[in-house]
């Protein structure tokens, strides 16, 4: 084989293979894409496939990020006769809580303050009226967020939420696609424009006066090495273990988070609703005789606790399909990454009791549940949330991950700004924000000791 590539691509999950399309769009020209997984398998396959520019600050990076990659979104969907399934549902958040209203505000304009979009405060009356967003599709639809302060148009937009839902608000350049699609869609492309892959372990490397020059791969047969130009590294979960084999460490940490699966057969969320999420802390409610078996065991008594806010659920498939996809991050301690990942075995059980706090008429599965499925992965994810993309202290050594919770999503917009840090292209105006250079900055290491939000759900 070629034992020469001008750019090596370590990790063929969606940020590796968005970084080899935009690599070989950008005229690179040998680009090579290794891993010993197929593509998209280790945790691109897992996610819920969501997309959002609803993020907070501090600064316009992460909005400006996510409205490019939403750009490049649709425009594959428009030039693919939307292959990825492509919608602008919106994400829903709710609350029971009329003390959360003024939040629920300031977060709107805040997020329209960095590029998001306006914000439509909807109280009774108001003129015009709220729009709900449509089931499929993507174009005409309004940015920015509707806050819902109506009682009339929740009952009617949102029968199935809680009785005690008293606001809403609805952010609306958001919406889910197929990221197997988006994935499969870039690898024909860089493969068209010249990429190849290799089935192959990333093994190691040589550094020779600061700069790399080659790297080792493992395949069943045989070590072999491969002389590069560049390489990045683009290993999802695994990104610090390809560091290490450049003699460096990160600032990132991994952690893990589970999603279930679930048959509504009784057709309680309704197929065209948007992702749903309960903007409230709650204990979830327990009978007595379920509350004394809890208590008895210490592993979990925890059970009984208030758990943090942020169930959500959103319908998955089209057709005849009846499945719902339902997270609840309540437990994110740092662990480290360990395959296959080992999940709370009572977590179906908890995310739906938790969402039926938001949509009680799922309380009907609580006697005959149907078959709960739970699957998840990775979240490697720096400090504040942001990703990592752009030169490493090794010359010619590159990174993009730390793509917690939004690699699907940042995916686009990150492998165009990787490919342009590797060729020496124009950067936009966010790429400072995501280099590793940013925590030498003593004015952004003061702005992480008060950093007030990470930007995950």
């Amino acid at each position: 084989m070629n034992h020469h590539a001008d750019v090596a691509v370590i990790g063929a999950g969606i940020a590796g293979v968005s970084a080899a399309h935009h690599l070989a769009a950008a005229g690179v020209g040998r680009v090579l894409l290794i891993d010993d997984r197929p593509p998209l398998s280790l945790t691109s396959d897992k996610s819920t496939e969501c997309y959002r520019n609803w993020w907070p600050g501090p600064g316009e990076a992460m909005v400006g990020l996510m409205n490019r990659s939403i750009d490049i979104l649709e425009g594959v969907a428009r030039e693919t006769g939307n292959r990825i399934n492509l919608n602008r549902r919106g994400y829903l958040f709710a609350t029971a809580d009329s003390a959360r209203i003024p939040q629920f505000l300031a977060v709107a304009e805040e997020s329209a303050s960095l590029g998001a979009g306006p914000v439509r405060v909807h109280r009774p009356g108001s003129v015009p009226g709220y729009s709900p967003a449509p089931g499929q599709g993507f174009e005409g639809q309004p940015t920015g967020a509707d806050l819902i302060l109506d009682p009339v148009v929740l009952r009617h937009d949102f029968p199935y939420l809680a009785e005690s839902t008293v606001a809403a608000v609805h952010a609306r350049r958001c919406g889910w696609f197929s990221g197997q699609q988006l994935g499969a869609h870039w690898l024909e492309r860089a493969q068209a424009n010249g990429t190849e892959r290799m089935e192959a372990k990333f093994s190691g490397a040589d550094v020779v006066n600061g700069r790399v020059t080659g790297i080792r791969v493992r395949t069943p047969q045989a070590e072999e090495r491969l002389e590069v130009g560049a390489v990045v590294l683009a290993a999802g979960p695994l990104l610090q273990e390809a560091a290490g084999l450049l003699g460096l460490t990160l600032p990132v940490y991994s952690e893990l988070h589970a999603k279930a699966s679930m048959p509504d057969p009784l057709g309680i969320v309704p197929r065209d609703a948007p992702l749903l999420i309960w903007a409230d802390p709650q204990a979830i409610g327990w009978d007595d005789e379920e509350r004394r078996a809890l208590a008895e065991d210490p592993g979990t008594a925890w059970m009984l606790n208030e758990l943090p806010s942020g169930v959500h659920v959103r319908p998955e498939g089209s057709g005849g399909s009846s499945i719902l996809l339902i997270l609840w991050t309540y437990d994110n301690r740092p662990v480290p990454p360990t395959f296959p990942p080992r999940f709370d075995p009572h977590y179906g059980e908890i995310a739906l009791r938790g969402l039926a706090t938001m949509i009680p008429g799922l309380a009907a599965y609580f006697v005959r549940r149907p078959r709960i499925t739970v699957d998840g992965g990775y979240y490697l994810k720096t400090r504040e949330n942001r990703p990592l993309v752009g030169p490493l202290p090794v010359k010619g050594a590159f990174v993009l991950g730390a793509l917690s919770g939004f690699g699907l999503m940042a995916a686009p917009a990150c492998g165009e700004l990787l490919a342009a840090h590797v060729t020496g292209g124009s950067l936009p105006s966010y790429a400072d924000a995501f280099r590793l250079e940013r925590y030498e900055d003593p004015a952004y290491r003061k702005l992480l000791e008060d950093w007030k939000s990470s930007g995950q759900l």
